[in-house]
This record gives structure tokens, C-alpha cells and sequence, in this order.
């Protein structure tokens, strides 16, 4: 379900040939019932997706291999607005997003192409160094400087 959405997501910002793919079996009912009791004791589940790879590419180079610090990047942050935009699509709530210091990353055309994405979308929360670093005007902007916010 994320694949289509990370490729878009990642092709508006600038990551070309952005593919995502996770190629794994789902752990049936009966395994999952089998390590309950076990998974109970330990606090942690033991078998399921989270355990499994997902390979995120861009131009059939595997990112996390061949990529360099700002194609990860860029990844990450495709992976959360298409992680948002299906939640958008099934949930009843669109989410709250944090981004914490994104915009430094990004050049001027990506911060547009972000701002563009998050806008109408629900809350999003952008932390920056520098208010001027902002893509577009904020709802509401908090300068902190030490020992105060306004």
C-alpha cells in the first residue's frame, strides 16, 4: 500500500526512480498464537513485520548501500508523508506530523515541494534554525531563543 505513495512522494521531491519494496510472507494466525505466551513474558513480539527488511531504492540502487547522505534523507522523509497520506486514506483523523530540522537538509525547490505536500493535511509540526528557512507562511510560528518561547 505504501509503494505508490512513496514513489510519488519521492518524485515531487526530487528522488529519482524512488521504489520502495518489502517481499515477505505475514506470519499466519496460528504462529502468532503459538508465541503469545512466549512474546507476553518477554514484552516484545517476536515474529512479524517489523522484523522483516523493507528495501528503499532510487534508481535501482539500493539507498542504504549505495545511497548517498541526502538520497537517505530524502527516503526518509518520502517514507513519512507516504506513511501520512495512507493514513489519510483509511483513517478518520489525518496524523500529527513532526519534522524536526528537515528543512536544513533540503534545497529551496524541495522545501517548496514539502510545503506544497503538507499543506491542507492536518497539523504539522517544522522545527528550524531560522524562521526565514520556512518553505511558506506558517498558521502559527514560536521563536525560542534561551529561556523563552513566543
Amino acid at each position: 500500500m505504501l509503494r505508490p505513495l512513496f514513489v510519488e512522494r519521492a518524485d515531487e521531491l526530487g528522488l529519482p526512480g524512488g521504489d520502495l519494496r518489502y517481499e515477505a510472507e505475514p506470519p499466519t494466525t496460528e504462529a502468532l498464537q503459538a508465541r503469545l505466551d512466549d512474546d507476553l513474558d518477554r514484552g516484545t513480539t517476536g515474529l512479524g513485520p517489523h522484523l522483516d527488511d523493507v528495501e528503499i531504492r532510487a534508481d535501482a540502487r539500493d539507498l542504504r548501500r549505495f545511497g548517498s547522505q541526502g538520497e537517505q534523507r530524502l527516503a526518509v522523509l518520502s517514507l513519512i508523508l507516504a506513511e501520512a497520506a495512507l493514513l489519510v486514506e483509511r483513517g478518520p483523523a489525518p496524523p500529527l506530523l513532526l519534522l524536526d530540522d528537515v528543512l536544513s537538509e533540503l534545497d529551496e525547490g524541495r522545501r517548496a515541494a514539502l510545503a506544497e505536500r503538507l499543506s491542507g493535511h492536518g497539523q504539522t509540526l517544522i522545527t528550524a534554525t531560522a524562521a526565514s528557512a520556512l518553505p511558506a507562511e506558517p498558521a502559527q510560528l514560536v521563536e525560542v531563543t534561551p529561556g523563552v518561547a513566543r
